[in-house]
């Protein structure tokens, strides 16, 4: 069926396409069910994730969680367990939302290059000829400050290379100062603050995770004149048929809302309420279901069930190490804690090798996750997606990745 047909084409039942733009609801499936066998999965071995996720709630690791996986395009496993984390302990349903954090910063990435495809937004240009505000950050020494020996670029912030930081990446007086940078501010107000600060690092030679993606975000709305969650909505979430995520909640979606175990910390932002500026690096939530949507449009190239967001060659960009052999990574591979392995695309760790790094995958695949625990991967080799939705314990959020990956990888059988 092609995309100028105008009535609705429905696909097995699950999903509906018409005229370029998905019709999904939050109450369908992200993609055609199939049986795992037909793809090369073996369900007995899929059913583990569920048998490992119910022994992790037992134990008190997270109130509960969402787990889809797709393969060549065909949803195989979609499920969720436990609870949703509400004072009523309703049980945790597929469509539950929850708080993406840095999962959001794929999003942005894709609307910056939607913009960079169509001329409007550089990657190789100073992130200054955007906003003026960060047009000349000098660069942090031991005794002071000195110039940058280049601006720091749109791709430096889109890759974590551009010297900014995150205020928990160090302890020092820089970075308490970073650290003052909320998403509370407005967008002008964050842009004034980060252009009084210098960089950590001299431009390119450093990978540090960062501010980056808000900064991008931020160039985003001076590019369109919008606030970067209209942008997204109407490029991105609505063309996908993601029509469960945002950054803000909906007050008739909010039952729906995922929560942590811990108490919300002092200041924390009520989510229904708009923040001072929608951090492109952090401020999203979602649901698997969606997120497997956008995850599945990346596998493909840019395209999904007739909507194209991407060109081919720019997802292969976005997705490929942007790390040469003159930046230091020695903070992307503490931050991921996997012995090394990993370079950086746009917004996402990308695998150097099938071997190093210490959990299962292939040269090539590509992921990242979210302060709250939620994570996703996309594995181009093995035509393999797949999300995990939770809010864990700080402390389990790395052993859940690395369980979630083995458990997966596991059930292939070819």
């Amino acid at each position: 069926m092609g995309i100028r047909q105008i009535k609705f084409v429905c696909l097995l039942g699950i999903f509906c396409v018409a005229a370029g733009k998905s019709s999904r609801t939050a109450a369908t499936e992200p993609s055609p069910v199939a049986k795992p066998e037909s793809v090369g999965l073996s369900s007995k071995r899929l059913d583990q994730i569920g048998v490992a996720l119910r022994s992790e709630i037992a134990r008190g690791t997270m109130p509960g969680a969402v787990v889809a996986v797709a393969r060549k395009g065909k949803l195989v496993y979609y499920e969720s367990f436990g609870k949703l984390g509400d004072p009523a302990g309703s049980p945790m349903p597929k469509n539950a939302i929850f708080p993406i954090f840095s999962m959001t910063k794929p999003l942005t990435a894709v609307g910056a290059l939607q913009l960079f495809e169509q001329g409007r937004l550089m990657l190789n240009e100073p992130v200054g000829t955007y906003l003026p505000q960060l047009d000349k950050m000098a660069v942090a020494t031991q005794t002071g400050t000195e110039p940058a020996k280049r601006p720091p670029t749109i791709q430096d912030m889109m890759r974590h290379t551009a010297g900014v930081t995150y205020g928990f990446m160090g302890t020092t007086d820089l970075s308490k100062r970073y650290s003052e940078l909320t998403s509370d501010l407005s967008a002008s107000e964050f842009l004034a603050k980060l252009g009084g600060l210098p960089l950590q690092y001299q431009p390119g030679t450093h990978w540090n995770y960062s501010l980056g993606l808000d900064v991008t975000g931020m160039a985003i709305e001076a590019v369109t004149n919008q606030r970067l969650g209209q942008y997204l909505q109407g490029q991105v979430f609505e063309p996908l048929g993601m029509s469960d995520t945002f950054f803000t909640v909906p007050v008739d979606k909010v039952g729906r809302l995922a929560k942590p175990f811990q108490k919300p910390a002092p200041g924390e932002r009520d989510p229904t309420s708009q923040p001072g500026h929608d951090s492109g690096g952090g401020g999203a939530f979602s649901t698997a279901a969606d997120y497997l949507r956008f995850a599945e449009m990346l596998r493909r190239g840019g395209s999904l069930d007739n909507v194209h967001l991407l060109g081919r060659k720019t997802v292969e960009f976005m997705t490929s190490d942007q790390l040469g052999p003159e930046v230091n990574v020695d903070a992307l591979r503490d931050f991921t804690n996997l012995n090394g392995g990993y370079g950086f695309g746009l917004s996402v760790a990308v695998r150097r090798s099938a071997g190093v790094a210490g959990i299962l995958g292939s040269p090539g695949e590509y992921n990242w996750g979210g302060a709250g625990g939620t994570y996703f991967w996309v594995d181009p080799k093995e035509e393999l997606t797949v999300v995990l939705m939770e809010c864990a314990s700080p402390q389990a959020r790395g052993h859940m990745r690395q369980l979630i990956t083995t458990l997966v990888y596991a059930s292939l059988e070819n």
